[in-house]
Formats: C-alpha cells, structure tokens, sequence
C-alpha cells in the first residue's frame, strides 16, 4: 500500500503569555491508502492541534516548530496558504467537532457545498446539482432539504451534511475531529455509521479524533494512543486487547464493557501535565501506578513489543503483570511511584 499521510517528529508549539505550550511534542505515524487510524487520549493531549496542522489552519499562536507532515509525498508544512487552499477540501478534508461552526449561517447548506464544488472543478449546474443530491442520499438526507438553512437543521441533521461537505470532492483523506461532540448517543452512533459506511464502501483513508475508547474500538483498524503531547502506544486491535503501556490500560479501565457488566470503573487518578513545561522522563510517570524512579529521570522511546504495535515504557516486558494489577481498583489509589 502507499503511503498517503507521513507524519515524522512533528513538534508543534502554541505562544502563550507564560511561554510556548508543546502541544505535540515530536509524533509520528504513517496512514497508508485504505486505513482508518484512531487518535485517542484524554482533552489537551494534542489530538486537535495535529488535525489542524494537517489541514494547515493551526491559530495565529499556533506554528510547527520541527517536522514534516507528508501528504503523498509532498510536505504541507511548507506550502503557503495559498497552495493549502487549493489542496484543502479537493485533496484533504475535515469534519469538524461543531458543525454549526462549519457552516455559514446566512448562506444554505445546498449553496455552500454548491461553492465548493464550483471552486476546484468545471462540473456544469446539472452535474453539480445531481453530486449534491447523491451526497445527501449518502448521509441519509432528503433531498427537499437543500435549501434549508443551517439553523433550520437538527444537531444530527447538521453534523450529516458536515460529512457531506466532506466527501464533496471526493478527497483522498478525510480527518474527523470529535465529530459527534454535543449530540446524543443515538445519534453519535449514527453519525459514526456513516462515517464507517463511507470508509468501507469507498475506501477512504480516515483520521478519526477522539476521547471515546469505545468509538475507536468499534471503528478504527489501527489506533495511536496520545498522551501529554507524545504517542504512548500504536498498533492494531490488540492496543486495547493487549494493552503494552499503562496509561493505555488506565483508558481501557475508565471506559464500561459489556462483555464485563457489573464491573466498577477505574479512573486514573490525577490530571496530565501542564504542556508549558513538561514533566522529565516518562510523560505519564506522575500519574503511573507502575513507575519507578528511572521513569522519571528517562524518557522510553517507542519500541515494537510485537509485530506492528508499538508502546514507549520501560517495562513492557511486565505488561502481562501489569494488566492483571491495573484491574484492582487499588492500584490506582493513589498512584505512588515505586522505588
């Protein structure tokens, strides 16, 4: 398979009055044509700040101070604003967290996707008007409803005609960041359906960002688990079946399962790191029931722990031990490093 998106050591900083926030502080990752890879972790860790500099719309604060993020081979952290636009929604789009903000409110639906289209294609009228309507019969929305105006939709009805801006010019990558954020849970599975829908039938590579474990487990092939700027663990389904790091067996612990029904949930106890300046060694040691005095003087590098997944911590070769005592809710209560 080739390689769609390269992301290597890409370190992004936000300006701050008390100095620079390393948002993402050096990950990489590859998507290859056809994947569809979940980026998990807790708010704050950088999930967001990467799919905004995918789409090159980090704010006036935000900048990639190292890296490259590579998109079929061209590295869109050099192209200027005007080159992005020309690549955004053509070659790369987004699903943003609030459709309501993606839209215009003064303009209808059926105008601005109509607007896009006109903008990177020569589609005559008829042809622009018979896209519009196959992409709302896509996303499951009725054709009458075109020349509605965002606010006369539902919060589902608007996220669905999100997706079908997305899918308007038939992109290559499609990035949805917390695209079910403050719809109910009916609705959030729909939504996440037609979202799977179009990866499976038309093979989209897909970047799918969230808080929900579960969203990820139901939905993703590959997963990479963030935390605190950095990428703890990567690797297939067995990320969430054979947890290698802790901080991925603290997520999995958090979430309900119903294979397990009756089963307390465990938080992780504490909060992340401030990303001004970032705790030495492991990034999770402060938190991590398991840690010991080398992980906070060391950093763990990410290291294969079996074939195509990855985690970065010392001791993976305790995970077995690990997973057993990260069920106790003890455990976790409180996390005190041991010596």
């Amino acid at each position: 398979m080739a390689s769609v998106l390269e992301i290597e050591d890409l370190h992004i900083r936000y300006k701050t009055k008390n100095g620079d926030a390393r948002a993402v502080d050096g990950i990489s990752f590859t998507l290859e044509a056809g994947e569809y890879l979940g980026l998990v972790g807790e708010s704050g860790c950088g999930k967001s700040t990467i799919a905004k500099a995918i789409m090159g719309i980090l704010p006036p604060n935000g900048r990639v101070a190292e890296g490259t993020i590579r998109f079929k081979g061209t590295n869109l952290v050099r192209l200027s604003q005007s080159e992005m636009r020309h690549t955004r929604w053509r070659d790369i789009s987004l699903i943003p967290q609030s459709a309501m903000n993606g839209f215009d409110p003064v303009y209808t639906v059926k105008r601005q996707l109509d607007e896009a289209i006109t903008a990177h294609t020569k589609m005559s009228v008829g042809e622009r008007q018979a896209r519009i309507e196959q992409l709302f019969s896509m996303v499951g929305l009725e054709a009458q409803r075109l020349d509605d105006y965002p606010h006369q939709f539902s919060g589902g009805m608007r996220q669905r005609a999100m997706i079908a801006m997305a899918m308007v010019l038939d992109p290559t990558l499609v990035v949805a960041d917390e695209p079910t954020t403050g719809l109910d849970v009916i609705v959030q599975d729909q939504i996440l359906q037609r979202i799977k829908e179009i990866h499976d039938r038309l093979g989209k590579t897909m970047l799918l960002i969230t808080h929900d474990m579960a969203v990820v487990a139901e939905n993703c092939d590959k997963i990479a688990v963030m935390y605190g700027g950095r990428i703890m663990e990567y690797g297939g389904e067995d990320v969430f079946r054979q947890a290698y790091h802790p901080y991925t067996l603290g997520l999995c612990n958090a979430f309900p399962d119903f294979d397990q029904r009756g089963r307390d949930l465990i938080s992780i106890p504490g909060v992340p790191p401030s990303l001004l300046d970032p705790p030495k060694g492991c990034r999770f040691h402060e938190r991590c029931p398991f840690a010991t005095a080398y992980c906070a003087r060391v950093e763990p590098p990410l290291l294969e722990v079996a074939p195509g997944h990855v985690a970065a911590c010392h001791y993976a070769d305790r995970a077995a031990e690990f997973r057993i005592q990260a069920q106790d809710p003890d455990t976790w209560r409180p996390a005190v490093a041991v010596a």
